[in-house]
């Protein structure tokens, strides 16, 4: 069983009929904790109902929340969320809420050091008393996973930089690869070479960056790994980037193959984005049904 700690930002999804709990560090601690791993969320709630029910879902789902801290003046996150005709999400993230507020806590420093990884974002960069924390914790952490996850305007291309300086593992999909390649100078033309220009311009062994239909590639340790994807119905495609970074993750750690970790992430990034929402309960057996159609 590995330890993982994520970071950042829980909140609600309010779809325009209907809401559920989210947040991208959120939904990768959910799909860590279903495979097995020992999960904690450092994160930030109101002292309201939204964020009771955050704690209560956290912990049937197996996430340890004791370094989830409460703020007695801004309320839980929250995000509305519109789909478009295929599935595709675009959203208005209200400001400020709690997890803008993310203190430093000496225990949790102690989590992050003894932690297997540490998962973050760039979205909670977004507020300087986050962000100040994060920054405290990369400098504890052991291996450091940095999901780009852009949202417009939160974030600079300053930042991006620092905090692509401090990882072991990015990863983006393939309109974030291609922004920030520009940032770094490439002239390259696939994304492959911009993945290996990458890794060499800020020292990260370990980039992945996701396709959508299309699957994913990921470049480990000198090599490069393709998978082509599975053909879904989408439905929803909120989610299905967290769910597919925390499988990858899930059995890298656990010292899989990185081909056979990229079949199977993609696999479940497929039944999520088939599903109605970001965190549906998935068994063994459908993935690995799934991932031999």
């Amino acid at each position: 069983m590995k330890k993982i700690i994520c970071f950042g930002e829980v909140l609600w999804d309010v779809f325009p009929t209907y809401k559920r709990i989210g947040g991208a560090p959120l939904n990768v601690a959910v799909r860590l904790a279903s495979f097995q791993n020992d999960v904690s969320l450092i994160s930030k709630i109101g002292q309201d109902e939204e964020g009771i029910k955050i704690i209560d879902y956290l912990s049937k789902k197996g996430v340890n929340v004791a370094c989830l801290q409460k703020d007695n003046e801004l309320k839980t996150g929250s995000v509305s969320v519109l789909l478009d005709g295929e599935g595709s999400a675009s959203y208005t993230i209200d400001s400020p809420r709690a997890w803008d507020t993310i203190g430093f806590d000496e225990k949790a420093k102690e989590e992050v050091e003894a932690a297997d990884a540490f998962i973050f974002g760039s979205l909670v960069c977004r507020n300087t008393v986050s962000k100040n924390t994060l920054f405290e914790f990369l400098n504890s952490a052991t291996y450091k996973v940095f999901d780009v996850n852009l949202r417009a305007p939160f974030y600079t291309r300053e930042v991006l930089i620092e905090l692509m300086g401090k990882a072991d593992f990015i990863k983006f999909n393939d309109d974030e690869l291609l922004l920030i390649a520009e940032y770094f100078g490439s002239q390259h033309r696939t994304l492959e070479k911009h993945i290996n220009f990458l890794s060499k311009a800020t020292n990260t062994p370990h980039i992945c960056v996701t396709r959508g239909k299309d699957g994913a590639i990921l470049l480990y340790n000198g090599k490069l790994y393709h998978q082509k994807g599975y053909p879904v119905e989408v439905v929803n495609t909120v989610g299905a980037g967290d769910s597919f970074l925390a499988s990858l993750i899930s059995y890298l750690l656990k010292g899989e193959s990185p081909q056979y970790a990229m079949d199977l992430a993609c696999a479940v990034g497929g039944l999520v984005a088939q599903s109605e929402g970001a965190n549906p309960e998935l068994t063994f057996e459908e993935i690995h049904s799934f991932r031999n159609l």
